[in-house]
């Protein structure tokens, strides 16, 4: 066999783990690995310190690199984001991995090439063999000064990469671009191919048809995104064609414990990932939005359709000016206290004088259709199309539909009975994060509104195991909440049971 093969599953999945690995995990895959044909092992990257929490595989810290260095028989890489690092940051990030590390890999924009060359032969100074990881593959046509540049990689990389970021290549796009850098550089050529349209097998034997040096693959596929070319899969398939050995009872061993973390944490390609393959967009937003439990497939869809498009949004409102205001206002989110009070909440709304619903959710919106007061509707997220479903014969009467302000980063869809009474917020200004959370949106309806009193039902927070997408939404809301607090124009009351630190408690039954 005369190419190379990589393992980067602890680098690549660390996208969905936040770099942190479970012991036993790791033991396993590098003894597993001791018995496959298998070169290099990417265990991470090594970086400067970052105002989030990343875990121990994105600092590789010293005794990261010892332990790996001491169960693994592989050759070990980590990899360098070029965008945080400069040449002066080498000789801290990289001499306490001398004498672990054998290849230093730099990941690179192409728009940044030229300043990569210096940190590359800053890195080539300590004597680590130098993977050039050229991102974007499929958008080198539209940089032509990079690619009048790839001949000055000679003697500065061992290897150069061809980074297929967003999944969008396919064979012939694959032996194009090998084409291109051959002509003009003598390094070695390697390809790294991300799997959203299920191609990154066929892409990878491609390139080593043409012949590549080295080509990069993950357990499960686990990485960025829909992930990558399954290790497994490429294992198998090199060993049907009689190129290599393979030890299946060592490949069952990593793989069935990645098996399990997949379950749990959901990698691989889905349509959302499709089509920002199929359109060469950015996976680090798609990532974010399939993980968010209130985007939906037909949000998320559109938005990646206006992005291919070049468009902001597909649909500019007129913005929410109401000449008549409330005194009061009560938001009744998705929780189920709404509809175990509804009686009471009902109730409640008739004892006031001037008072508006605002529907941050379309869960318990059934409860009060019958209200004859104004009722907002906030469609952020996936309400447009909950609200349609809940409402199967609706009444403009009384009724309005609020959006976010123009543009909206997941598009726009509003239920065709509404179309006629939906408006934009100008902005939203009470709070500093979170403008597209339905929280947000009713709470700024509410002060454009000019209420002086602002009541909260079905706001219940989260009882027992939580997971981390409710847990992430709490943490959202808890900090809407705050903001809402430190704005001092209202104070925000529950009428419901609640756990939410920030919303007052108070009684609907004490109010009736």
């Amino acid at each position: 066999m005369n190419f190379k093969l990589l393992d980067c599953t602890l680098r690549d999945g660390g996208y969905y783990t936040n770099w942190d690995f479970d012991k036993d995990i790791v033991e396993t895959y590098f003894k597993s690995f001791n018995n496959l044909p298998v070169d290099y092992l990417e265990i991470g990257y090594r970086s400067n310190p970052m105002k989030s929490y990343l875990g121990e595989y994105f600092y590789c810290p010293t005794y990261v690199l010892e332990e790996a260095k001491s169960k693994s028989t592989k050759k070990l890489v980590i990899i360098l984001n070029e965008k945080d690092v400069r040449e002066d940051h080498v000789p801290n990030l990289l001499e306490p991995c001398i004498g672990y590390i054998s290849m230093v890999r730099i990941a690179i924009d192409p728009k940044n090439f030229k300043r990569a060359l210096g940190l590359a032969a800053a890195v080539k100074k300590l004597g680590f063999e130098v993977g050039f990881n050229v991102m974007y593959m499929s958008n080198w046509e539209n940089e032509k000064e990079f690619l009048g540049q790839i001949k000055e990689v000679n003697g500065v990389a061992d290897y150069f990469y061809m980074v297929d970021s967003f999944g969008g290549v396919y064979p012939e796009d694959v032996k194009k671009t090998f084409d291109i850098v051959r002509n003009q550089t003598d390094t070695k050529i390697g390809f790294h191919g991300h799997n959203n349209l299920q191609l990154a097998l066929v892409n990878t034997l491609t390139a080593i048809d043409c012949g590549v040096s080295i080509v990069d693959a993950t357990v499960t596929g686990m990485g960025r995104g829909a992930g990558n070319l399954q290790t497994e899969l490429l294992l198998t398939a090199l060993n049907g064609k009689g190129e290599i050995d393979l030890d299946f009872n060592a490949l069952s061993q990593v793989v069935a414990p990645f098996e399990a973390m997949q379950k749990e944490y959901g990698w691989g390609t889905n349509l959302p990932y499709m089509v920002s393959g199929a359109n060469s967009l950015p996976q680090k937003e798609v990532m974010s939005w399939v993980t968010k439990r209130y985007y939906s497939l037909n949000s998320i869809i559109r938005a990646l359709s206006n992005q291919s498009r070049g468009l902001e949004d597909n649909v500019d409102l007129k913005n929410l000016d109401e000449e008549k205001k409330f005194k009061s206002a009560i938001i009744i989110g998705g929780g189920p206290s709404g509809k175990k009070h509804s009686k009471a909440i009902n109730e409640f709304i008739e004892k006031q004088e001037s008072i508006c619903i605002i529907h941050s959710s379309s869960k318990n919106s059934q409860e009060f259709k019958d209200v004859s007061t104004l009722q907002i509707h906030c469609l952020a997220g996936n309400e447009g199309h909950r609200l349609e479903d809940s409402y199967i014969d609706m009444s403009i009467k009384d009724k309005l539909a609020i959006l976010p302000p123009y543009p909206r980063s997941m598009g726009t869809y509003i239920p065709e009975k509404l179309e006629k009474v939906a408006f934009q917020l100008e902005a939203i200004n009470f709070t500093d994060k979170f403008h597209e959370s339905v929280t947000s949106l009713a709470i700024e309806t509410a002060l454009t509104l000019g209420v002086e009193k602002l009541y909260f039902a079905g706001y219940d927070g989260y009882l027992g195991e939580i997971k981390t997408q409710e847990l992430e939404l709490f943490n959202e809301n808890e900090y809407i909440f705050k903001s809402l607090k430190k704005n001092g124009k209202v104070t925000p009351v529950s009428i419901t049971p609640t756990l939410y630190d920030n919303l007052e408690p108070q009684s609907v039954f004490a109010l009736i």
